[in-house]
């Protein structure tokens, strides 16, 4: 059954939480001390045997000046931001929320030597909604939309979490302190994997465009984000490192033909740079699937299209302390980072969505589309336990064509399909958050994102074409135990 183990993040999260809380009363938890004094009662890693088993619960509450309902399934649970393909809002929101900060999850990690030099590793992750107990599933919140009209639906849009068993990372292999690391299975691609490490809100759905779309991390194409049957290799020596990584594709794997990217980058004195390249054929795009008057999404399953992406991209960062003469000084980091992508025809003709999801491919890119994005950003961390974080994201569409069906050569395109002429996307965020120690910590933020001309298309009350413009502010505060 599809959604078999949709309750086994939250059920093995919460029991380990339980278990923790019953071993300490709550009464000793604060023991007359200040808030950043208070005891913490989950040891420092749950490890065993080179096994170490870990985990994130993120709930807390947000309001929206616009936006849909909460929905059970869809990663985050809420629409973030401006840029999305359902263009959805519904009025404003108040609501209780998740994964605000981190996607909550559940995983296992293994690092266990099994000859001198050499260690065996692997990582199991999935990712749940705790409000729900349901392992996150993007597709499932567009199939459940199916034929609701626009501003009546909940939550959804397209993602790499599907409802797998593992909706992150699945994957194992050999490592060696000088020879690198090789791995197989499920992994990150290679530009989520420098995102993480480059985007001053830390892929927060909340507060961040890089984290909420999965947009860019998939070179253009969220299902792209993640590469199942994959395999990894990556080095590092001295302040260098390389990656690379290759992928067959797979008919439900969401990226149907053969991926490569590669990855190199290097640290020196505070300062970090990473190049990233990224070439994937038949990522799959799930598209919106309010009913506009045709009827729900067609026959046998999901509205999608095929494309081939290509991205370059440069992410940088700079590390310096503040009153270096203290024992325990202040930090700030500046973030700054590019991506240019493009999304060209792609002759994929049939397969599936991530974790199997049927789909009918109905759009053939004619001209491509490209698009360019940068962010900026910074976070300045004090001993105390508090962090203030602010980012800018900017993005940029082309105006493309596309014709019908997987051979379509009508090219429709700006006049005759708004959402397909050039507009800009903008986003700026601030967040703050005191961790009370390395297990627990509460976070607030704000988040306000806007869409213009093309990008803005769609949203009820824009003028169709070239014209228009639609925003949201967010408002999310939560509270955050990791293990």
């Amino acid at each position: 059954m599809k959604k078999c183990c949709y309750l086994s993040g939250a059920a093995i999260a919460l029991a380990l939480l339980c278990g923790a809380a019953q071993a300490n009363d709550l009464a000793d938890l604060f023991d007359g001390s200040p808030l950043s004094a208070v005891k913490d009662p989950l040891p420092d890693s749950l490890t065993m045997a080179g096994v170490t088993v870990y985990g994130t619960v993120d709930i807390g509450y947000a309001y929206q000046s616009k936006g849909v309902p909460l929905n059970g399934s869809f990663p985050g649970g809420l629409e973030y931001q401006a840029f999305t393909t359902t263009r959805n809002f519904a009025g404003a929101q108040s609501t209780v929320a998740e994964s605000g900060l981190e996607q909550s999850k559940i995983g296992i990690r293994v690092d266990e030597p099994i000859i001198e030099g050499l260690s065996l590793v692997a990582n199991l992750e999935t990712g749940f909604n705790p409000l729900s107990g349901e392992l996150t599933d993007a597709c499932k919140s567009l199939s459940e939309n199916s034929g609701v009209p626009q501003g009546q639906q909940t939550a959804n849009a397209d993602s790499s979490r599907c409802g797998q068993a593992f909706n992150s990372v699945a994957f194992g292999g050999a490592s060696s302190p000088t020879y690198g690391t090789l791995t197989i299975g499920r992994h990150n691609a290679l530009e989520l994997t420098s995102l993480a490490a480059y985007d001053p809100q830390g892929l927060s759905y909340a507060f961040s465009f890089l984290g909420y779309s999965g947009f860019d991390g998939g070179a253009g194409s969220t299902q792209a984000a993640r590469w199942d049957n994959s395999v990894k290799y990556a080095v590092t020596h001295g302040p260098v490192h390389l990656a690379g990584m290759f992928s067959n594709g797979g008919s439900d794997t969401g990226i149907l033909g053969q991926s490569f990217g590669v990855n190199a980058g290097g640290s020196y004195m505070g300062f970090s740079l990473d190049a990233v390249y990224q070439k994937e054929r038949g990522a799959i795009n799930l598209r919106s699937s309010f009913d506009n008057g045709a009827g729900p999404i067609p026959t046998p399953g999901l509205a999608a299209y095929a494309s081939i992406d290509t991205s370059y991209n440069i992410m940088g960062k700079y590390s310096f302390d503040i009153n270096r003469g203290s024992t325990a000084p202040d930090k700030v980091t500046l973030y700054a980072g590019y991506s240019h992508m493009e999304k060209a025809h792609s002759s994929a003709s049939f397969g599936n969505a991530q974790d199997g999801y049927p789909i009918s491919l109905g759009i053939n890119i004619n001209n491509s589309a490209e698009y360019n994005l940068e962010w900026v950003g910074a976070k300045y961390v004090l001993p105390s336990g508090w962090s203030f974080t602010g980012a800018f994201y900017h993005a940029t569409q082309n105006s493309w064509t596309i014709g019908l069906g997987t051979g379509g050569t009508q090219a429709i395109g700006c006049s005759a399909a708004g959402l397909l002429c050039a507009g800009d996307f903008n986003e700026v965020s601030g967040s703050v958050d005191y961790a009370f120690n390395k297990h627990y910590d509460v976070y607030a933020g704000v988040n306000y994102s806007e869409v213009t001309d093309g990008l803005a298309n769609g949203y009820v009350g824009t003028s169709v074409g070239t014209s228009g413009s639609e925003d949201q502010i967010t408002f999310m505060w939560g509270f955050r135990v990791r293990f």
